[in-house]
């Protein structure tokens, strides 16, 4: 007769730790900072079911944005690395932080937690070897490694099947466009490339928002990324079901109610003000009512008037033929007596003979009384060119002062509800993030090309002909 030994408490609970990564975080937490009180919630069982989607690659880009203080590095750049490197002591890794000094912290945590007894318990295949087991860089006797740097530090000769960045600016440094621009080229052109194996190999980018043009936006405008946002109130309803985690928050939840109530979250609004607050707690770098733009001082259209006393073009165009970065953008208002409706808006990234193409198009798709045109750069030629060979109405703008002033010229007539929106559209998000955003987004096509209709409208003291427009 057979008999099945049971598996004891303690066996059960190793076998435990070694195939959840939740549970395993939550002991590492427990020797990283064996002082504090361990409060668990949902998000951190969600973010280690991200991180185990990682590990079995079905995941290779992610970005992680959520709140300070909510265990993200122990998680993401402590507890991983150690549980990656107990399951395979051959896994190289590489993480990075903004400072030397906290890549190091992280690097020393992940150390401790794989030198106490409990990991060496559940994990006793794995060694560290004697002449590599220092605070930037240690080596498992398999060789595989985990190797601590901070942005824009080099890291040649150094590679990993998994790459990490933490927090790869400070609130400070996001705040200058030379820092955001260096981290973001250090991790374009150096960083990434440091994959062992460049179609398994993973990325994963965890981080609060801190600009609109950080890492995180960066990579996200690129996409191909997954893209885990956990914002410290629900701003929508919100369904959360991914792997073991299924979780649904009502707009107005907070994130983890035993930690940091929504008073406290208030309170910490008012000290961080609400720029900041919306980057760092949201996970999105405006404020919900915007910035210049104000999300209320918006009007609604539920479908176009059939009538409109003219219909208006205006284009913002990249700034040189065939520049590829920086995108074209038309705009197409409704006048109507008493404001006007956008009723398209067209980005496209184009070289010049695609770009003038498309303004013929839009140009017989609506029929325009006017095309406004910046009379710099690609607008330029776009309207020597189309002046002889079209008798298309085009009128050359030719901007005075900055973006941000000629856009805060008009924002009053935004604030007095000039402007209406539709209800829906394909590219209304995008447009309005754009403006919420302004001037702290990546581009800024959309409100150029806004900015400048209304200026032009502001500026008309009579129309010299007003036509009644039928759609």
């Amino acid at each position: 007769m057979t008999s099945t030994r049971r598996p004891s408490d303690q066996e059960a609970f190793d076998a435990l730790l070694r195939h959840r990564l939740s549970a395993f975080t939550r002991k590492a937490f427990a020797t990283v900072d064996p002082g504090a009180t361990y409060s668990h919630n949902w998000h951190i069982d969600l973010i280690a079911e991200y991180l185990e989607a990682c590990t079995r690659r079905e995941i290779k880009r992610l970005i992680i944005n959520i709140p300070p203080r909510y265990m993200k590095s122990i998680s993401v750049t402590v507890a991983w690395p150690a549980w990656l490197l107990g399951r395979d002591p051959s896994e190289r890794i590489l993480a990075a932080s903004y400072a030397e000094v906290l890549s190091l912290k992280h690097s020393m945590d992940c150390r401790l937690v794989m030198q106490s007894d409990w990991y060496r318990r559940i994990f006793p295949g794995l060694q560290l070897t004697g002449d590599q087991n220092e605070k930037r860089k240690f080596v498992t006797t398999a060789r595989g490694h985990r190797f601590a740097t901070s942005v824009g530090a080099s890291v040649i000769g150094e590679g990993g099947r998994f790459l990490i960045v933490d927090d790869p600016l400070n609130a400070q440094q996001a705040l200058s466009d030379t820092q955001r621009e260096a981290a973001n080229t250090w991790f374009d052109q150096g960083f990434s490339t440091r994959l062992d194996d460049k179609e398994n190999g993973v990325i994963v980018v965890v981080m609060q928002r801190l600009h609109a043009d950080d890492l995180s936006g960066h990579l996200l405008a690129k996409g191909g990324w997954e893209h885990l946002c956990i914002p410290g109130i629900a701003e929508v309803r919100t369904v959360v079901d991914f792997g073991r985690v299924k979780v649904i928050r009502e707009p107005g939840d907070v994130l983890h109610p035993a930690r940091e109530s929504r008073q406290a979250i208030e309170r910490q609004k008012t000290e961080m003000g609400s720029y900041a607050f919306a980057g760092q707690y949201q996970q999105r770098p405006a404020p919900a009512d915007g910035g210049i733009f104000k999300a209320g001082w918006f009007r609604r259209y539920e479908k176009p008037l059939e009538t409109y006393e003219q219909i208006i073009q205006s284009w913002d165009t990249a700034s040189k033929p065939g520049q590829l970065n920086d995108p074209s953008c038309c705009l197409t208002f409704g006048v109507r007596k008493d404001g006007f409706d956008l009723l398209q808006a067209v980005v496209r990234r184009l070289e010049y003979p695609d770009l003038k193409a498309l303004v013929l198009k839009q140009a017989v798709d609506w029929n325009p009384n006017a095309i406004l045109i910046e009379d710099k750069s690609s607008g330029q030629a776009l309207l020597q060119d189309l002046r002889r060979e079209t008798k298309l109405p085009l009128i050359g703008i030719n901007p005075e002062k900055d973006k941000i002033t000629r856009a805060s010229a008009v924002s009053a007539m935004v604030e007095a509800g000039k402007l209406a929106l539709p209800t829906q559209a394909p590219w209304l998000t995008d447009f309005e993030m754009e403006l919420m955003t302004f001037p702290n987004a990546p581009h800024d096509d959309q409100v150029d090309g806004l900015s400048q209709f209304l200026n032009w409208m502001r500026e008309r003291q009579h129309a010299p002909e007003i036509r009644i427009r039928r759609l």
